[in-house]
């Protein structure tokens, strides 16, 4: 799973989804990418659960680069615990995504199995996404 190293005083607020992405919104390194159509919150199981699912359809050919990292931590308190006593403790990382934000992207391996490839990853995500390609190619 995917994790930030430094963790510690990592509490964060849990701020709101607005608008498009403005960063990583174009596909800058391979030759097809998974690009999200809506505001959400993708845990690194999830983004785990993607990789391997494009991984295995690609077997080892061609490179896969993954365009999100969750640096956002999800906290909890405890089951039957009163409200109030402060913030839960952290029990996972997530990323934040905006529509336009491209996710994966794969290079050097034809198209027809990259798009297999990128549409398994897509029945593994909680958001709408689409499959989208570099110009030119």
């Amino acid at each position: 799973m995917l994790a930030p190293k430094k963790t510690k005083y990592r509490k964060m607020q849990k701020g709101r989804l607005r608008g498009p992405a403005t960063k990583g919104a174009s596909i800058d390194f391979g030759e097809v990418g998974i690009k999200a159509m809506e505001h959400g919150k993708l845990s690194s199981q999830q983004i785990e659960a993607a990789r391997v699912a494009i991984m295995r359809h690609i077997k080892r050919g061609g490179k896969v680069w993954i365009r999100i990292f969750p640096d956002r931590v999800k906290t909890e308190k405890p089951a039957e615990v009163r409200q109030g006593k402060g913030k839960g403790a952290p029990v996972g990382w997530f990323a934040a995504v905006k529509p336009g934000r491209v996710l994966y992207e794969i290079k050097g391996v034809d198209m027809e199995t990259a798009k297999e490839a990128l549409t398994r990853a897509m029945h593994k995500l909680p958001i709408k996404t689409k499959i989208v390609a570099k110009e030119g190619v």
